[in-house]
């Protein structure tokens, strides 16, 4: 998915600090395009907290009437230094990207997508769709890894009972099951679905923070001596600390979906479907990706910054394995097969890919 937003922000986000109760974030809406396009909540980034462990994006979506708003519909699109987490509720999706992987990701699946130095891809509602429902989400890659090979992987959980309810693990270990898929840093994602009335006991790794989005029902969180209620669409923190965490769902079932992982201890600079590590690689990444699917324009407003002499990326830090698989030189394969495209090819006969937005006019200055 693509931040839609015609003038994203740029955000520098810091690693985050302890709290000492769970903290509870609200979504803001954020229309996919014009005025009949679906909507997305989105409860991160926030002004208050811009990661979770490395997550540091997450849209929740649905149930939207594919019929009324044609659903997803999100072509050709651009990202670096992050991967990205599809999970669905209902219907289908069709995704596509530069490595060559294509799939369609249904409920109970998991699309997991590395872009590492860069890749591309599009997203739209399978037909047959009626209803689309889910969420998505991102996670920052750590320096060292960040200019890595991009990869895509697909994985079908499998629902496990546990008292009061049943845990899906889509990534990482959880509930008595390990994914088998490479996340490259440690990460969790995980479905959690509550009996009506029940009450669910979960077992937390204590060196990562934690966020539960609840998709349905409602639910009472405590974890520590912290007590919340957590209502639909919101998203609830946890510090890294606890090692378990008690859920009661209402008089419905309840749906939720958790993450997690160790504190991030990196600063990021987020813009559109960027993250970077200062402005001048965001201004680099942008002026490529307009360049490869030939709209090159100044696009950047009055104070930009640059990404060297030639205007190109910055090249990959550190070396072979370190660095995700590169040569010496931070070169990725992509390019040493020939294409020079940092975000690859695509299949011929798609729609026509997204320009980037115009930059902000204010440079972003790091905070110390």
């Amino acid at each position: 998915m693509t931040n839609p937003e015609a003038r994203p922000a740029e955000v520098e986000c810091a690693p985050a600090s302890c709290a000492e109760s769970i903290e509870v974030l609200t979504p803001r809406d954020v229309p996919l395009g014009g005025p009949r396009a679906m909507t997305v909540r989105r409860t991160l980034p926030q002004r208050q907290r811009s990661l979770i462990g490395p997550w540091c994006f997450i849209d929740h979506f649905g149930p939207d009437d594919v019929a009324a708003t044609g659903g997803m519909q999100v072509p050709r699109h651009p990202h670096t230094g992050l991967a990205t987490v599809t999970l669905l509720v209902e219907g289908n999706i069709e995704h596509i990207d530069s490595t060559g992987f294509a799939n369609v990701v249904r409920p109970g699946e998991v699309n997991l997508m590395i872009a590492g130095r860069g890749i591309s891809h599009s997203e739209f509602s399978a037909d047959g769709t009626r209803t689309l429902h889910g969420v998505q989400l991102w996670y920052a890659l750590p320096d060292a890894l960040r200019h890595g090979m991009p990869q895509s992987q697909h994985f079908i959980a499998e629902p496990v009972g546990v008292p009061g309810g049943t845990v899906l693990t889509y990534l990482g270990s959880f509930a008595g099951r390990a994914a088998p898929i490479d996340t490259r840093v440690p990460a969790l994602a995980a479905e959690v679905r509550i009996d009506a009335g029940a009450e669910l006991a979960l077992d937390l790794d204590p060196e990562y923070e934690h966020g539960l989005l609840l998709d349905s029902g409602t639910l009472e969180l405590s974890a520590a001596d912290a007590v919340r209620q957590l209502g639909r669409d919101e998203l609830g923190y946890l510090p890294a600390g606890p090692s378990r965490l008690l859920l009661r769902a209402g008089d419905a079932p309840a749906r939720a979906i958790l993450i997690g992982g160790r504190p991030f201890g990196e600063r990021i600079v987020m813009w559109w479907n960027f993250i970077g590590r200062s402005h001048e690689e965001i201004v680099a990444y942008r002026r490529a990706w307009q360049s490869e699917i030939g709209k090159d324009d100044a696009g950047a407003g009055a104070a930009t910054g640059s990404g060297g002499d030639d205007g190109k990326a910055p090249p990959a830090q550190g070396s072979g394995a370190a660095a995700g698989g590169e040569d010496a030189g931070g070169v990725s394969a992509v390019e040493d097969a020939g294409s020079g495209r940092r975000f690859g090819t695509f299949p011929p006969g798609t729609p026509a890919p997204l320009p980037a937005p115009v930059l902000p006019e204010v440079r972003l200055r790091p905070r110390d």
